[in-house]
Order: C-alpha cells, then structure tokens, then sequence
C-alpha cells in the first residue's frame, strides 16, 4: 500500500511538473539544429579548379593538371580561422566543373591525376585533421551539377553522386555541415540532370546523422537568398519547407522565413570578404573594409543567423595576407565589443510563468544555455527591467530567445531609464535565437526589455549589454567622367583624409586631400581617414581606375537612339543605370565611341547597384572596331556566371590584345529569363 501511495505522489508531481512547463509552440529544432544553433560564426572556403583558371564557375574542360598549389597548408587555414574566432571550415570539396578535391573513386576530374603531389594529394584529408588540430569543425560543399562527369543527365548520375557522397562522409570524420548548392545546368552532353533530392538527403542521415543540411529548402539550414551578408530584420526560423525547393524562384522570401511556417529551418549567412567567391589577384586590394565586416556582423549574427564568410584560398595555397589582415581587425573590434555589462546585475520582471526559480528573471543573466525566463501562461506581453547598479554607457544589446520551445517574439524594444523616466532607445521585431540591437550610446541606470506582441507567453534565454566602441569609417573614392578622384568620408565629423598614388600605404604623413585628383589615364589611389588630432585612424581603402570615359560618348543602343539617360552607363557613377526595353529579334546591343584608338586587353561590366534584378545581363559578346561600320568577330564571349546572386562587378579580358576605337557590347541575355528590359550601370574597358 505504502508502494502505491508513493507512486501515486510520484505520478502527481510528474503530471504537476509537465503542466509547469511551457508548452511548445509551433515548430521546434531538432537537436542537430540545436547543437548547429549553439555555433555562429565559420569559414567558407572557396578553393578548386576555379582558383587557377580565374573564374567563378568552371566549365568541366579544364585538365587536372591546372591544379597545383604551390604552398599549399590547410593548417593555416585552421589557424587563421582559430585567431579569427571562427568555429569550423566548410570547404568547396566538388563545384559545379566537378573536379573534387579528394582522390574520388567515380571521376576522372580529381587530384588524383593532377601534378600536385604526383596525384598522391588529398585536400579534404589535410583540412579534416587541420581542423581536427585547432578544434574547428568540418564541413563539405558538393555541387551536384557537374559539367565534367560523362554520365550527367542521366539516372545513373545521381547513384554516382550518392557514391561520391558517400566517399567524403567515411573517410574524413566528423563532419557538421553538407552544404548542397541548388544550380542546375547542363553538362558535358548538353542535358540537364533530375536530382535525387531525397535519395542525397537519405545519403547524409546514414553516414553523418548529426550533420545538418543546407539548401534552399533545408531541410536543416536555409539560404538567407542572398550573397550579400545579410539577413532580414524580421527574420523567422520557421519554413513552408514542402513549398520551398533549391533554386527556389521567390528567393526574398529566405531573407524573411515564413511566420508560422510547418518546418524549423533557421537562416545561413554567406557572403565573401572579397566581391567574387573563388580567389583572383585583381581583387587583392578588394576586401570588405571593417566597417562593413561589422555592419554584416550585426546583420548576420544579430539578426538570428549563423554567418558563414568566405576565404577564397590563393594560389599558393594559402588565405592571401591581405585577408588575414581584415579577419584579425574584425577580431579585434569584436572582442572589444562584446564585453559584457549585464553580468550579475538585478533584475525584475512583471510577469512570471511560476513561482519557481526555474523560470525566473535572473535566468537570463546566467551563463547557461539551459534555463530561460518565462512570462505567466498566455502573456502576450511582459517586461525585464535590469538594475544596472550605477551609471552605465552603452550602445548595443544582445537577446536571444529558449527556442527549442519554438520562435514567439514578434515586436520588442528597448528602453533607458533618463531623469524623466523610461524612454525607448530602439525596437525590434523577430529575436530568435540570437538578435543584437544597435542604438546610439546612451548613459543609464536601468533598462527596461518590453516584448510588445509575442505568438505565446515569451521564453527568453539570455541577455547582455555592451559598450562597442565607435568606428572611424573608411574613406569613400570616386571618379566622374572626366577622370576627377574625390574622397569622401561619410558619417564622420571633421575628418583628415590622406592618400597616395605611388602604391604606398597612407599615413598621417601622406598627402592630404583637399581637392579633386585627376586621374584621366588611370592608377591606383589609397586613402585613411584621421580623426581627434591625428590620433585615430580609419582601415585604409584602395581604388584602382582605368582609363576614363572623359572622351567617350554612346552612339547607339541597338535600334534605338540613344537618350541622353544613356550617358549613365559611361558616367562613372555606380549608383546610375541605363536601362532599355529589349529589342524583338536581335540582341540589345551598346555602341561606344571611345573617342581614341586604345589598347584594349579587356571590358568591365557593372550591374545595377540598387538590389533589383532586372535587366542583369547574363550572356554577353563583345566585338570592337577602328571605324564602328566594320566590325570584328566577337573577341570575347560568355557568361557573367552567379551574377545574379552576387551582383559585383565584372572584368573580363581578352584572349588577344586589340586595338580598336568603337567598342560593341551585345547582351544576348538576362538573368531572368521573363526581363523585357537590359541594365548597365557602368561599362569600361581595360587597357592597363
């Protein structure tokens, strides 16, 4: 009797403590989305065929020769993203010209025939134990298109491409992420190839079961739906998964997630530190500055993602110095940033879920990631005033949610206690799993955290406050038409900007602008901005000019005469665009009178600039001319590939040198296949 007595209390207390415990809401993480939602910040490296033939997307053709990194030293790698605060490397171990980076068994396109290391090399193997030596985690990019593999296109591909999966998830490790790219196109017999999506997907669960899955649709880890580094400022971690598919056309909304979506599929950050994804010397001055690592930063990690940046590895092998550099001044800034002023402090709410101290307000100032505050049953609001002990300064706070009981916020702000009360110091809608708020530095007692709507009684984690300190913005270099370089400084009051156009690296010293510089001929201008009496310095900036288009004037733009609105693609000004209907039967072709005879050893193409997609030119030929009548075969054709995603600007140069005054520029075709228009914000020439 006694026995059943106590299994009754027993069963009484179980029942109590499930009714004493929020309830899920909506869709939850798995525990492999948990243990992912614990990292935010790791590598992607962009390292292949792509690196040595200078380009973004290969084509298949190339031979396994034109691999051969000279350094190469993945425990670099490891180390740089170790002293960078990263936590793992995922690697491009296949793209989509199909040459894998590990001795793969089912192609011929591999090291295993390539001059590096006498085909004996194996890069995954490096990487896996250089990662396995610094304490980061692993993880593989494969591209399922291939544009080399014979039997592309047809059933039997996709058996191959599970094989090759299978080969780098057993021999490598552990491995946290498969990062699956959703192109599609054609391969080396001209067909296009019906994946096995869930064949693939099965693939990874047998032999990595604790990885997670990228791609549009996850299943895991979504695309954010763009390459630009930044997430939305409403972003859910929840997903219409069924609906979305890899290469899903409504790509914006990724950025967002879907508000009450079926499927807990969280956001994935990826952008590059330099404007293409795979290595090229002519962007070795091109990396982000700081001020934009850290927008993305914010954008990125404090917007509920994990931020996935791009090393594009030279080739030598090596993360190019120049990148080192800005890894490490991120580093730097961040750990300034990021000191915690809420430790320990008190703090209150105006609502609780129980009395007990599980779900407390003091929860959210601990350290661990197991106990949460909850406000009382069915709240839709609540406050968390934290005393804060003593007058405080500070400008930025970190809130992150319990999510795996499900996403709930929808609105909160933020406010600061002055002489007259509480006043708001910034808002916010989605929090999530990690969301950071940046407002103007303010000096206070108390913050007040109110969830203003929320889906189901709020769970919130953790908080934290800081002080980051202020960022002397780098400089800004232009050139208009007639080849006049102006620098500019934005957002910083009273600045001293130096420069140089010998290549050196400006200092207090340099030259100070004061006026325009002409540079109608092209060079190369750095700049540093200086505030409080010399004393700080911004990152220095970098600007490289061709030829101006001072002499340039358009003479046609396909049948139709051209508007004085055409001057816009020649004026020198990213932020303009000409933009034109397309032509009925022929391609959309620009005409340009460069006014002299040039050297021309390339052309550069930028596209709009102001986040709309059309009109992007895809497909191009270029074709040139002493006299405009005449004109050459085309001296260089293709495709501006990804630029839809990563829309920066395109050089591109010829095979052969040409000496010619007319230029022709024919956009056979756009990035979607519905524009009935052409953009061009700038097109030039290389002749340097």
């Amino acid at each position: 009797m006694r026995r059943l007595t106590l299994l009754a209390a027993f069963v009484s207390f179980s029942l109590l403590s499930i009714a004493q415990t929020p309830a899920p809401y909506g869709a939850v993480p798995s525990p492999r989305q948990l243990a992912w939602h614990k990292l935010k910040y790791y590598a992607f490296v962009h390292f292949n065929m792509n690196t040595f033939t200078n380009e973004e997307w290969g084509h298949g053709t190339e031979t396994p020769d034109m691999f051969n990194p000279t350094q190469l030293d993945c425990r670099q790698w490891a180390k740089v993203a170790k002293e960078a605060g990263m936590e793992g490397i995922v690697i491009t171990a296949k793209h989509h010209d199909g040459f894998c980076l590990w001795p793969s068994k089912y192609t011929e396109h591999s090291v295993k025939n390539s001059k590096w290391r006498n085909g004996k090399g194996d890069v995954l193997k490096d990487l896996s134990e250089a990662c396995k030596e610094y304490g980061l985690k692993f993880g593989v990019y494969l591209s399922p298109w291939d544009r080399n593999h014979p039997a592309y296109g047809t059933p039997e591909y996709n058996e191959v491409f599970k094989k090759t999966l299978q080969e780098v998830l057993t021999q490598y490790g552990d491995v946290f992420e498969v990062w699956f790219d959703g192109a599609n196109g054609e391969g080396p017999n001209g067909k296009k190839q019906v994946y096995d999506w869930p064949g693939f997907i099965e693939t990874v669960r047998k032999y990595q079961p604790n990885a997670v899955i990228f791609s549009d649709a996850g299943p895991d880890i979504r695309w954010v739906g763009n390459e630009d580094g930044y997430a939305g400022e409403t972003n859910w971690s929840t997903l219409n998964r069924d609906k979305v598919y890899p290469a899903y056309p409504n790509y914006w909304e990724l950025t967002l997630g879907h508000e009450d979506g079926t499927h807990w599929v969280p956001t994935e950050v990826n952008c590059s530190i330099r404007p293409g994804w795979y290595y090229h010397a002519s962007e070795d001055n091109k990396e982000k500055s700081l001020e934009h690592l850290v927008d993305i930063y914010y954008s990125s990690i404090g917007r509920n993602g994990n931020w996935l940046l791009n090393l594009p590895v030279d080739r030598r092998g090596l993360v190019h110095e120049n990148d080192v550099k800005q890894l490490m001044a991120l580093k730097a800034y961040t750990d300034k940033a990021t000191h915690n002023l809420a430790g320990g402090k008190k703090i209150t709410s105006n609502s609780v879920f129980s009395k007990a101290s599980t779900f407390a307000a003091g929860n959210v100032l601990d350290a661990s990631r197991d106990t949460y505050w909850a406000a009382a049953e069915g709240a839709k609001q609540a406050t968390l005033d934290i005393d804060l002990g003593k007058p405080t300064t500070l400008n930025r706070l970190l809130i992150e949610e319990y999510i795996a009981l499900g996403q709930r916020v929808k609105k909160f702000s933020v406010a600061a206690w002055q002489k007259d009360g509480y006043q708001t110091i910034a808002s916010g809608t989605t929090i999530g799993n990690r969301r950071i708020l940046r407002f103007p530095t303010v000096t206070t007692t108390k913050i007040r955290v109110s969830i203003d709507e929320s889906k189901a009684s709020p769970l919130i984690r953790h908080i934290e406050m800081y002080n980051a300190p202020e960022l002397i913005v780098t400089p800004v270099i232009s050139r208009n038409k007639e080849g006049m370089v102006t620098i500019v400084c934005p957002k910083t009051t009273d600045p001293v900007i130096t420069y140089t156009t010998d290549g050196s690296e400006p200092t207090a010293q340099s030259k100070r602008f004061t006026q325009a510089v002409a540079l109608p001929q092209g060079g190369v201008i750095k700049a540093r901005a200086f505030v409080d009496n010399m004393k700080k310095a911004s990152s220095p900036v970098t600007a490289e000019f061709d030829i101006s288009s001072a002499k340039w004037t358009v003479v046609s733009t396909g049948d139709a005469v051209p508007k004085k609105e055409a001057v816009r693609l020649i004026d020198g000004n990213a932020d303009s665009f000409w933009q034109q209907r397309k032509q009925a039967e022929s391609p959309t072709s620009v005409v340009l009178d460069l006014g002299e005879e040039l050297p021309l050893k390339g052309f550069t193409y930028l596209p709009r600039q102001d986040g709309k997609k059309a009109g992007i030119v895809y497909r191009y030929a270029v074709s040139v001319s002493q006299d405009g009548k005449t004109w050459s075969a085309p001296v260089s054709q293709g495709a501006f590939n990804n630029i839809n995603n990563n829309p920066v600007g395109q050089a591109v140069r010829f095979d052969k040198p040409q000496t010619a005054r007319f230029l022709k520029f024919d956009a056979l075709e756009t990035t979607e296949a519905s524009d009935a228009t052409v953009s061009i914000a700038e097109l030039g020439v290389l002749t340097r």
